[in-house]
């Protein structure tokens, strides 16, 4: 099955539909997969379900479907690099499922391993745990959560094979390997695409057999949220 196709809009097209839960990793503007959401962006769907650790930042990642309204809910842990976000929920345009990172991390993995719920002590007497199952292990308290399995992810690697195994590297390794495992297809950007083979079997954190289509995006631009600098010696 060829699963390397010309851009990002090929790979996506005739998949991306309204309404769909669709999962897009990264760790803040740090290996999000910023041309396949450009393509979604240009297919038009609306109330589009998205599961991310954040909403990226105003015009970047996917502050680009908020600006055009297509999200209409967000499964996030961290929401504060976006003020436009922040205006869409606060009006009651933008809906959102606050969940803590960990345990949105853990919600994604059991979406791939077939889990669908876990009891966790985090937001046990919070507003998170509040309206959730709740109980009693070994005298202590815990809530239950919903395992996520989405329509389609969108997921960034540093580098893949003609067959979809994926590499990915340092901060870019957050949540692109559990939710490349949690949809039914998922849709990888690769920097450095190489055959079939080449990829040591040992250093291969996502199998191919997770990944239905491949975009090759060389020297993509990596933007920096906050850009922190020292002084220049004088």
């Amino acid at each position: 099955m060829k699963k390397v196709f010309s851009g990002a809009a090929a790979a996506l097209a005739g998949e991306i539909k309204d309404g769909m839960t669709i999962m897009a990793g990264g760790f803040g503007l740090c290996g999000i997969p910023d041309l396949l959401i450009e393509a979604v962006r240009e297919s038009g769907a609306k109330d589009l379900t998205f599961v991310s650790n954040n909403a990226g930042v105003d015009g970047a990642g996917l502050g680009l479907l908020l600006e055009t309204h297509q999200i209409r809910k967000m499964i996030s842990s961290y929401v504060g690099e976006n003020k436009l976000f922040a205006q869409q929920y606060l009006s009651g345009e933008l809906e959102l499922e606050f969940t803590p990172q960990g345990t949105l991390a853990e919600r994604i993995r059991a979406g791939g391993a077939g889990i669908p719920a876990f009891y966790t002590k985090t937001g046990v007497g919070t507003l998170v745990g509040e309206g959730k199952e709740e109980r009693e292990f070994d005298g202590e308290r815990y809530i239950m959560e919903r395992g996520i399995f989405a329509d389609v992810s969108l997921v960034h690697a540093w580098k893949g094979d003609t067959e979809g195994n994926l590499v990915y590297r340092k901060t870019a390794r957050n949540f692109n390997p559990m939710m490349a495992t949690a949809s039914r297809l998922t849709v990888a950007q690769v920097e450095h695409l190489v055959p079939a083979g080449e990829i040591d079997p040992d250093q291969i954190h996502t199998p191919g057999i997770f990944v239905k289509r491949l975009v090759h995006v060389a020297n993509p631009i990596k933007r920096i949220e906050q850009r922190t600098v020292r002084k220049r010696a004088a």
